[in-house]
């Protein structure tokens, strides 16, 4: 799963990087208002965590801008702001919870996981492709019945690749979506993972689901089922 966080305080923000992809979601952060809804409205995320005192755009103005346009992107407030009255207007904006700082990060993982399982679209928190299997949320993969050792990377690519199963997806889509923006897109980071990939889910099982599409990318084939 993929969260945005909208966060000015660049230490609080790398803090909060880290702590979530060691939880195995791919993060993006933007530190002004304006960044972090132009990011929102370019890119399916699956949730954002937002400041409310951000430069140019604040938190308010960008969280009422992003409800008239998507409004079923869960979000959750951030702030140092401790008032009722901030929370009653930031909960009646859109927000969908509201955690003050200082804050527990176990509390904040906590509330991301609900949130995540009670969004308001219905998310495919368990997706399923032939008899492979990948719970989003407890973040268990299984083929077979068996589960896979994969790397937090290796994860996010396979779901990806569930996400989108039956059409190819280009290397360059592989990237925007399983690493950070800024990655090197030279790079065969890729083809190398896609490696990794192949020997954990293919490798001991029948059919072989993972396709190199000449010329384009990768496609995850639907298996006997395919058609």
């Amino acid at each position: 799963m993929r969260i945005l966080v909208v966060e000015d305080d660049r230490a609080v923000a790398s803090f909060l990087r880290k702590g979530l992809e060691a939880e195995h979601y791919a993060v993006d952060v933007a530190v002004e208002g304006k960044e972090g809804l132009s990011l929102a409205e370019a890119v399916d995320y699956d949730m954002m965590l937002l400041d409310l005192m951000l430069p140019g755009m604040d938190g308010w103005d960008l969280l009422k801008r992003l409800r008239a346009r998507k409004k079923e992107l869960p979000v959750l407030i951030l702030t140092g702001r401790t008032g009722v009255e901030e929370r009653v207007r930031g909960l009646d904006l859109g927000a969908d919870d509201y955690l003050t700082k200082p804050f527990a990060y176990r509390e904040l993982a906590a509330r991301v996981r609900a949130l995540l399982r009670r969004g308001q679209r219905p998310p495919e928190l368990k997706l399923k492709t032939a008899d492979l299997e990948l719970d989003r949320v407890d973040r268990v993969a299984r083929r077979g019945g068996t589960i896979l050792d994969l790397t937090p990377k290796e994860f996010a690519l396979l779901e990806y690749l569930m996400r989108n199963a039956g059409r190819a997806v280009t290397r360059a889509m592989i990237i925007e979506h399983v690493w950070d923006f800024s990655f090197d897109t030279m790079t065969n980071i890729v083809d190398v993972y896609i490696n990794y990939l192949r020997k954990k889910v293919d490798a001991s099982f029948e059919p072989k689901l993972i396709e190199t599409v000449r010329g384009t990318g990768y496609r995850l084939s639907l298996g006997q089922e395919e058609r």
